[in-house]
């Protein structure tokens, strides 16, 4: 079936723009993606009709807000195949969900457990795990990654002992775009009793989950990488584990009830959920996750992939095929995201994304919050170019065009 990029393009405002008199050529989805007019809508709509705080009021527009946040719940649990809507929590995005499992599942570990993470995991799955580390006592391990920015799962047998009681790990990098082998990671967990946590903040856009199916304990990931709000997250684990967790924050909502002496908690999710929550946001990303489940998927990956393989094609015939141009991860569209990641001898990222930005193309330059990951490769930085549905050959065209440019004026 063939993709209609370009009714999907019209659904999205800020495509129109232009930048520095050239069109727009957004091009760093990884990092945020744009907003259809059905989010934004929804947004105006919320805001407009339905403003008010949540689950304590009893007037109209606080029960309204209500109904309208946990609906947004009950959407997120079918986006991820929950058993229930109460293993949804929200937060403000993937970092503090990583954060509120490491400060809460920490707390039931002990001196010389292990956690198990990887070389390629965006800072967010590393900095809370060295946190859990230094105040907790326990042992962090890290799964290496092979030269094609893929994970060495061969290391899993030695790293993955009957210490280890947690398996944090990427569904997909953030650098490479390499799509990380689940059904391994988690036989490994289970072989020795460990739980598994998996980053999706780039999987997430890519449509609807099966955590079920995946078999893992945890999942996280953000609305503002799948067409949704800023500020708005989402934490699916399993309801056994978030009930026997202790919360992450104290405050408002997120008690039974409280005295001097002390205080009770509010059951799943809601202990969770500390203070007013991102409720228009929630909102928001509930109808993110209607616009991507009205897609065509296969349609779309389909289209993603042509776009992925024509940027691939194009970086190896730039500067006259000199192999000055090297992509950091897969070389092919098997198991990769469109998620492109190179490195141009002789230029810096920060440079390259500066010219291309005068051809109005937006790129991302530097180590996208995955440094370990640079170190593997002995670089600081990349260039990285991340592709929605919304994008088109128009955006390949630029970026290669741009790239040409670039790589005359800086090498």
């Amino acid at each position: 079936m063939t993709f209609d990029v370009q009714r999907i393009r019209a659904q999205i405002p800020i495509l129109g723009l232009s930048v520095h008199g050239q069109a727009l050529h957004y091009l760093d989805n990884s990092a945020t993606s744009q907003l259809p007019e059905s989010v934004l809508a929804a947004l105006e709509d919320h805001e407009t009709g339905h403003r008010a705080n949540v689950l304590r009021g009893v007037h109209f527009l606080a029960e309204a807000a209500t109904e309208a946040y946990e609906q947004a719940r009950q959407r997120a649990a079918r986006y991820v195949n929950a058993a229930e809507a109460a293993e949804i929590v929200f937060t403000y995005g993937t970092t503090t969900a990583i954060n509120l499992v490491a400060y809460s599942l920490g707390q039931m570990l002990e001196p010389g457990d292990e956690v198990v993470i990887s070389q390629l995991e965006h800072h967010s799955n590393i900095v809370p795990w060295q946190l859990l580390r230094d105040r907790a006592g326990i042992k962090l391990k890290m799964l290496p990654v092979s030269r094609d920015g893929r994970l060495d799962l061969d290391a899993l047998e030695d790293l993955v002992t009957p210490r280890c009681r947690l398996l944090a790990v990427s569904h997909i990098s953030n650098v490479t775009g390499a799509v990380s082998d689940l059904s391994r990671l988690v036989a490994a967990a289970r072989a020795v009793g460990a739980m598994v946590l998996v980053d999706g903040a780039q999987r997430a856009p890519h449509g609807a989950l099966d955590v079920q199916a995946l078999g893992v304990d945890f999942y996280a990931f953000s609305g503002h990488k799948m067409f949704g709000p800023n500020a708005i997250g989402v934490l699916w684990g399993r309801r056994a584990l978030l009930e026997e967790m202790p919360p992450f924050l104290g405050g408002g909502e997120m008690i039974r009830s409280v005295t001097m002496a002390e205080s009770t908690w509010a059951r799943v999710p809601h202990k969770f959920e500390a203070g007013t929550p991102p409720i228009a946001q929630a909102v928001g990303l509930a109808a993110a996750m209607d616009w991507i489940e009205g897609l065509d998927g296969a349609a779309a990956m389909g289209h993603l992939n042509d776009l992925t393989g024509a940027v691939l094609d194009g970086l190896t015939v730039l500067d006259g095929g000199r192999d000055r141009v090297r992509v950091i991860g897969p070389a092919g569209l098997q198991d990769r995201a469109p998620v492109i990641s190179f490195h141009v001898e002789g230029a810096h990222p920060h440079d390259i994304c500066q010219i291309l930005d005068s051809h109005g193309v937006a790129l991302r330059g530097g180590h996208h919050c995955a440094q370990p990951l640079m170190e593997a490769f002995d670089l600081t930085g990349t260039t990285r170019a991340s592709l929605a549905v919304y994008n088109d050959k128009s955006d390949v065209d630029a970026l290669l065009t741009g790239l040409e440019d670039a790589i005359r004026k800086l090498t």
